[in-house]
């Protein structure tokens, strides 16, 4: 009986969690789907071919244009880099299009507060700094042109000419949205059904004692060095087995800020989309496992000094998140009618709108996609995922 009330308050928590973000998730994914319609993408990449300021701007606020999911950063990411950015470059737009857009700082403000919000953002700036600095210093020429030979050149980039603004409410261009925003679902649907999921049952099921072993220091008021250092190295470490991208994660945050996890390794955790085993095993393919590796290696570092310098910074001006003063998802009434319930309504209808002109778009077309061992165990987590949410709501009934 306690195995069956633990599954129905694992399956609701993960419900609730997705619910409390949905409004955020689509406003973010039409938003994004505006820019990438009406930003030119062509001339930008222009402006990519050097490792100087420049380019590592542009690199930056072309990712912050672009979409959040790991999977589709990566593939934008090599386009680029074939096509003549430098390898400096193409890193800042890969880690500003997964940690500098606009619908993940929604999520984090419901999920962590404005201070988590704030060191995403800061942090992402961070990060693409030291990762520059790292590449200076190391400066992998040999790496880069084994990477650059392993190239095919069938890899074309998915153009956008951009429009004027003044054309912003004529119908071929939100046709073009629509056809955005169902591609940005299409790409992070299955990662975000399987962060939920399992953050709902690490929620209901793990015990408080795993998190005070895993991370040393956890729950504590005033962690030392130490401590915060093994956090945030461990964060990593626990990202780099999922299959959870930049949206599907931040619930599993929230999950280990109330377990007592301090600022610096919560924000590692974050941070680690693109240092999961899905992400090293494309990149291996795409440059190489020698290039893979090193990108790995310079991720998991620059992350951790950004994690720690956020810490720290916060800390000295006396900024750092207070546990105390936060809620926890988990245990808030997610179902009851107050505003956030007339948000998803409301950017609900939007979307129906969105999903239609996609819909009368795509009569006529169909497309067929080979299945890899990869979508193979992501089609099996998110059909168990789904048999175990069904099934947690059917208990839930059952018991009431």
């Amino acid at each position: 009986m306690q195995l069956l009330e633990k599954w129905s308050e694992a399956s609701l928590t993960s419900l609730g969690f997705f619910w409390m973000a949905l409004w955020a998730f689509i406003f973010g994914y039409i938003v994004s789907s505006i820019i990438q319609v009406m930003v030119s993408r062509k001339e930008m990449r222009k402006l990519m071919g050097g490792d100087d300021l420049k380019s590592i701007s542009t690199g930056t606020l072309f990712g912050f244009i672009s979409s959040s999911c790991s999977f589709a950063a990566l593939s934008t990411t090599r386009a680029l880099f074939q096509k003549g950015a430098t390898f400096a470059a193409s890193m800042a737009y890969m880690l500003a299009s997964t940690n500098l857009v606009i619908e993940l700082g929604f999520v984090i403000a419901i999920f962590l507060g404005w201070q988590f919000v704030i060191g995403e953002y800061l942090g992402a700036i961070l990060l693409i700094l030291i990762a520059w600095l790292f590449i200076y210093l190391t400066n992998p020429k040999s790496l880069i042109k084994q990477a650059r030979d392993n190239q095919s050149e069938d890899m074309q980039a998915n153009e956008s000419e951009g429009h004027t603004w003044s054309r912003l409410f004529s119908r071929d261009i939100w046709q073009q949205i629509s056809q955005k925003y169902v591609m940005e679902w299409q790409m992070v649907w299955k990662d975000v059904l399987i962060g939920f999921t399992v953050a709902g049952i690490i929620s209901a099921f793990v015990p408080d004692a795993f998190f005070q072993w895993l991370f040393i220091g956890a729950g504590t008021d005033n962690p030392d060095f130490w401590s915060v250092l093994q956090q945030t190295l461990v964060g990593p470490v626990a990202a780099f087995f999922t299959f959870i991208g930049s949206m599907g994660n931040i619930p599993l945050a929230a999950v280990l800020y109330g377990q007592g996890v301090a600022f610096a390794g919560v924000m590692a955790f974050i941070f680690s989309d693109m240092v999961v085993l899905p992400v090293l095993r494309i990149n291996a393919k795409y440059y190489g496992w020698k290039m893979a590796l090193f990108i790995l290696m310079m991720l998991f570092i620059c992350l951790v000094i950004t994690s720690l310098l956020l810490h720290y910074g916060f800390q000295l001006f006396d900024v750092l998140p207070n546990p105390e003063n936060w809620s926890s998802p988990a245990e808030q009434d997610h179902f009851k009618l107050n505003y956030n319930f007339f948000l998803n309504i409301g950017f609900l209808l939007i979307s129906s709108y969105l999903f239609y002109n996609w819909k009368q778009s795509q009569s006529g077309h169909h497309h067929r996609t080979s299945l890899s061992l990869g979508k193979v165990v992501m089609n099996t987590l998110v059909a168990l995922s789904g048999i175990w949410l069904v099934g947690g709501v059917i208990v839930k009934l059952l018991m009431n």
